[in-house]
């Protein structure tokens, strides 16, 4: 597994509470803020690449302290909106960790980071999952979803191959930062099916206590 050199080694950061992206997923962000309306432009004109990390609970309120581990995405979409507004798409490359953050004048956050310990997220090696793993996650999730409002196209999801699946699992579920996270950080699919399937079952099991008791 080789080091994609194209990667750059200082990244802007876009730090969003209890959002996270996998390598080879894809989503949609709605960019207002005139920090990150800036940050999108500097990245626009050069490699389309922004760091998407979860910010912690502590710190300040304009610059709280972040986790060490994020997955830089890049831009695959771009459309303004008549308000100012950016309407973006990015699909996930690889994670990496922080190394340090930068001193800058821009508005927005810049870090060194390093891609070391995350290279088989851009290599092409698959990875034995099966589709009766995923059967009793989407089971439990589709109960807990709909329990918590959630509305989710199951079938849609279905249609994906199943390392996206579980990570767009992994990203969409209503868990708290701290739990996506854990699954942000785990080594690879295996373990991370494994770690969803336990967070899963704490909810249920709250979910089961909470209705015994009342």
């Amino acid at each position: 597994m080789k080091k994609d050199n194209n990667l750059p080694e200082i990244i802007p950061i876009f730090p969003l509470s209890n959002f996270i992206i996998f390598p080879k997923t894809t989503v949609p962000l709605n960019i207002f803020e005139p920090r990150y309306i800036q940050m999108i432009d500097d990245s626009m004109k050069s490699h389309r690449l922004i760091g998407m990390i979860q910010p912690k609970r502590s710190g300040e309120l304009k610059k709280p302290d972040l986790y060490q581990v994020g997955c830089i995405g890049k831009i695959t979409s771009f459309n303004e909106t008549e308000d100012g507004r950016y309407l973006i798409i990015i699909n996930g490359v690889t994670r990496f960790n922080i190394k340090e953050e930068i001193n800058s004048e821009k508005l927005y956050r810049l870090c060194k980071v390093s891609y070391q310990d995350y290279l088989y997220d851009q290599a092409n090696r698959d990875e034995t999952l099966i589709n009766k793993d995923l059967d009793k996650i989407f089971s439990d999730l589709k109960n807990l979803f709909e329990k918590q409002g959630y509305m989710v196209d199951w079938s849609d999801l279905k249609k994906n191959d199943l390392a996206s699946t579980l990570n767009t699992l992994s990203m969409a579920s209503p868990f708290s930062l701290e739990e996506k996270q854990i699954l942000l950080e785990t080594k690879d699919l295996h373990t991370r099916r494994l770690r969803l399937e336990e967070i899963i079952k704490t909810y249920i099991h709250d979910n089961f206590q909470n209705k015994t008791l009342q």
